[in-house]
């Protein structure tokens, strides 16, 4: 059952087709004998129980325009065009739909949008003087060297800061904190870890007992440094992930870090006991990714569909 169509004010209605005079005829009917209206409608006929088509007079019709050969070719090539794909030429049963990319096409395409998002990110951050790292080890069963914290600048890779991180609640820790919060005030805050682990790794692990217990209500706010990564400040893993382009499913349209390093995928950036070591490995990564010179994994999308990069495909 169609939608309703409501009655055009001002016409003579009709609620049967027997009620509709001889010289009146809808628009439809009117196509199909090759003429269209040559004037407004002068009354209307219910249909469906719902709804009212315009009625016309045979007699003020004209003929439809002819399509011509050539114009009728046009047409055929672009209803032929609706199920081509437009970067790899395949034709599928379906209609494309809008942007006319077939399924694999879209799907690698997806993957280069991420991956050239990527590498914008890091071009921002190595040009952001203000854009620091900050990598953090504070796990309870480290060995001491590891209890430490570093900040280190992106674009000039260099040590800003370097300390050991104390016990959570001692005076140490207290001037880790305070120093942190001076030197990271009004910067652009990236964090080494994502989903890749340990949980230890994150900032907000410098607030925490080391036990999976709370962290004091009201005390992380006073440290905005040490909220989860945002849009605007990535963690480097997940601008890595992007930039490789893996994914551990052949349909998975979100790049990600694999959970094992194996496989012949190397880990670009170092994880020591040593957080000022690691950062400026990290540092060294976003410049390769700005630079376009970290390499890409060999089964990334748009490396294996035969189609080209995607570079040169505007969606």
């Amino acid at each position: 059952m169609p939608s309703s169509i409501p009655p055009l004010p001002g016409l003579t209605r009709y609620t049967r087709w027997d009620m509709v005079p001889d010289g009146l005829q809808t628009r439809t009917m009117l196509d199909r004998q090759g003429l269209k209206p040559g004037a407004s409608p002068v009354g209307q006929v219910l249909y469906h129980g719902n709804s009212y088509a315009p009625l016309y007079e045979t007699s003020a019709a004209v003929p439809k325009r002819r399509v011509s050969p050539a114009q009728r070719a046009v047409l055929d090539r672009a209803r032929a065009l609706q199920y081509e794909c437009r970067r790899c030429a395949t034709r599928e049963s379906e209609r494309l739909g809008r942007g006319r990319y077939c399924a694999p096409c879209r799907y690698a395409m997806t993957m280069w949008e991420q991956h050239d998002r990527a590498q914008v990110l890091a071009r921002e951050l190595v040009a952001d003087p203000a854009a620091v790292l900050l990598v953090v080890d504070v796990a309870p069963d480290s060995p001491p060297g590891a209890q430490g914290v570093a900040v280190v600048g992106v674009r000039d890779r260099e040590v800003l800061y370097a300390a050991e991180a104390g016990e959570y609640g001692s005076a140490e820790r207290g001037a880790v904190l305070d120093r942190l919060d001076v030197l990271l005030e009004g910067r652009r805050v990236v964090e080494e870890p994502d989903f890749m682990g340990p949980s230890s790794r994150y900032p907000h692990a410098l607030l925490r007992l080391p036990t999976d217990e709370p962290v004091v209500p009201g005390r992380e706010p006073l440290h905005p440094w040490a909220v989860s990564f945002t849009e605007e400040n990535p963690s480097v893993s997940r601008i890595w992930a992007g930039w490789f382009g893996w994914t551990d499913r052949p349909s998975y349209t979100r790049p990600c870090v694999p959970w094992e390093w194996g496989g012949g995928i190397p880990m670009p950036w170092s994880r020591s006991l040593d957080p000022a070591a690691d950062g400026l490995s990290m540092a060294r990564l976003l410049h390769r990714i700005a630079d376009g010179t970290e390499p890409v994994w060999e089964r990334a999308a748009w490396r294996v569909d035969g189609h080209g990069t995607g570079q040169e495909v505007s969606v």
